[in-house]
């Protein structure tokens, strides 16, 4: 009976260590697979808007996929990097922040052909500023004379990122 208690316990350990073995090498191998196959980074290649009986509308236009995007409301607009502000009209301010995204190519060219500050005469819409490019952010600010009401939401086929802004 001793004998097999100890063949028991050597095919049990080998066989809890043949599958820690078999666990291992597949976590690396999987991680270099992830790796190979990680989607290039979303490119921003313009920004439009226009003005709708109902609405008002930024439009911002990309290569790839859609990547993460926040919306958020500030009290000033200012330009990445050097922090200095943004010379838009408006008393409210909305930062849209893409990331991982950018508007230039691999060797540093940009890709992005929309307005950098433009003001706009819309009725809620004021102005559009592209406000920063940089370590794989893409930001925008939108500027209004009143309080924006907003829905945010992505589009696609061709890939875009949309703010509707009620009147």
């Amino acid at each position: 009976m001793h004998t097999r208690l100890r063949q028991f316990v050597a095919l049990a350990t080998g066989a809890l260590l043949a599958a820690c073995l078999s666990f291992a090498a597949p976590a690396s191998a999987s991680t270099r697979v992830a790796a190979a196959t990680q989607a290039p980074t979303p490119l921003v290649v313009n920004a439009r808007w226009a003005g709708h009986p109902t609405y008002d509308r930024i439009v911002i236009d990309l290569r790839g996929s859609v990547p993460a995007v926040t919306v958020t409301p500030v009290a000033q607009l200012v330009y990445d990097g050097s922090g200095k502000p943004v010379p838009l009209p408006g008393k409210y301010f909305l930062e849209i922040r893409l990331h991982p995204a950018a508007a230039h190519d691999d060797a540093g060219r940009s890709v992005y052909q929309g307005p950098k500050l433009q003001k706009i005469n819309l009725s809620k819409l004021k102005g559009i500023a592209m406000t920063g490019d940089y370590e794989g952010y893409v930001t925008f600010g939108a500027a209004f004379d009143t309080l924006p009401y907003y829905r945010a939401f992505p589009l696609h086929s061709p890939e875009r990122f949309v703010v509707d802004i009620a009147h």
